[in-house]
């Protein structure tokens, strides 16, 4: 029987690594493939990669953490485990059953939490530190969006933009014996100096996802008493991850890749630095913790921030009561310029050679902060409240659900 249950906890630890890795692959790759600057199968083969370094190193602390620290090892019965890691992939069901990125970190601490309960072994304190990283670390990814987005967005996006190739920018000349690798032969400097960015900031990202999410697939089951080591444990997770990473996620780059246009590369940088930052810093300290939520956060600041430079601090404070109620989409982050406010030509167009629309010197300034300009944004393309409402409640409602279901199912295993 324990056999038996060590096995379905293997086979559920991989399921979950496998979801992990389909969706995670496609958050972190996603500009990239969408720019043509990777293809697919790169992209799965970096994610897994700088995944498994991730994992390897920072990721053994979130593991500890989640295996020994929140309840005593020895309460990660086999059972017990399976059904730790049931709850884990269930919250993966639910959040893309209603599209939300739910946190499978904070589902699957949880579900531990339900058995900590159930066996009265619940490490109070360090709860009380990871319950406090979950609030502010949204709230911190959330404010320096919003900085960024009101205050400096419009002035990196007026020199520094991406768009996609037209073409790979590897190619492939298969004429002779060997297949050999060139660069896209319209690509400039400036192009290899932007197209290195994008690549090694979703190889962060994939490191990031690597340390916070090995933990969700494989915590259970290492340990003391449990049915394999941490070495054991992050194989094990990693190689879940590229399961996902090669097969559901092709699926995810595409949407992303599509989509791109909704969250432009330069927006998608921004978020994936912050969001994977710190994710990676509360990883270093074996807090579990949601990237999703920290790139979801970034991206609401981010969106929110731009959507309100037309307005001054004090206009914010007290805005008019007869105003237009504010129903927007927080997709969109587009860059959304005035057709008459010429544009400084992107890295796409300097490898296109491509003439810009206008010399530098006639590009008009950037509108300061309350200040009307041709470069202020359609606020309806960039902040929905529903939808910030929404998610924020899915991402208190999963863990919470977890913790209650769990609760009444480990009373009854113990």
């Amino acid at each position: 029987m324990v056999l038996l249950l060590t096995v379905v906890g293997i086979v559920v630890a991989v399921f979950v690594g496998f979801n992990i890795g389909g969706s995670s692959t496609g958050v972190a790759f996603g500009p990239a493939v969408g720019s043509r600057l990777v293809r697919k199968t790169t992209a799965g083969a970096l994610f897994v990669g700088f995944g498994f370094v991730g994992a390897w190193t920072v990721g053994r602390n979130v593991i500890a953490t989640m295996s020994s620290s929140i309840v005593p090892a020895t309460q990660f019965t086999p059972a017990a485990s399976v059904a730790v890691l049931f709850f884990t992939g269930a919250s993966l069901f639910l959040s893309n059953l209603y599209g939300v990125p739910a946190s499978t970190s904070m589902t699957a601490v949880g579900s531990i939490v339900g058995l900590g309960l159930a066996s009265g072994t619940l490490n109070q304190a360090l709860m009380f530190v990871i319950v406090s990283a979950w609030i502010v670390a949204p709230l911190l990814s959330f404010t320096i969006g919003v900085v960024v987005g009101r205050y400096l967005y419009p002035y990196l996006d007026r020199y520094i933009a991406f768009t996609k190739f037209d073409l790979h920018f590897v190619q492939i000349d298969r004429s002779g014996t060997i297949p050999r690798p060139y660069l896209n032969p319209n690509a400039s400097p400036q192009d290899i100096v932007g197209s290195l960015s994008v690549v090694l900031i979703a190889c962060y990202m994939a490191f990031s996802a690597g340390a916070s999410n090995a933990a969700n697939a494989v915590a259970p089951l290492v340990g003391e008493g449990g049915s394999l080591t941490v070495n054991q444990g992050v194989l094990l997770a990693v190689a879940a991850f590229g399961l996902g990473s090669f097969t559901i996620a092709r699926r995810t780059l595409e949407t992303v890749g599509d989509d791109i246009t909704e969250l432009p590369i330069l927006a998608s940088l921004i978020v994936s630095i912050v969001g994977g930052t710190v994710i990676t810093v509360l990883s270093y300290l074996g807090i579990p913790a949601s990237l999703a939520v920290s790139t979801t956060s970034t991206i609401i600041g981010l969106g929110w921030g731009r959507a309100s430079r037309a307005a001054t601090l004090a206009e914010l404070a007290t805005p008019a009561p007869d105003g237009p109620d504010l129903e927007v989409t927080t997709g969109a982050l587009v860059t959304s310029r005035a057709e008459e406010a010429p544009a400084s030509p992107t890295i796409g167009d300097i490898a296109r050679d491509e003439e810009p629309e206008a010399d530098s010197e006639d590009i008009p300034d950037v509108p300061d902060v309350g200040a009307e300009g041709p470069a202020d944004l359609d606020e309806r393309s960039l902040f929905d409240p529903r939808a910030a409402r929404r998610i924020v409640t899915m991402w208190v409602l999963t863990p919470s659900l977890s913790v209650t279901a769990s609760y009444p199912v480990f009373m009854f295993l113990l």
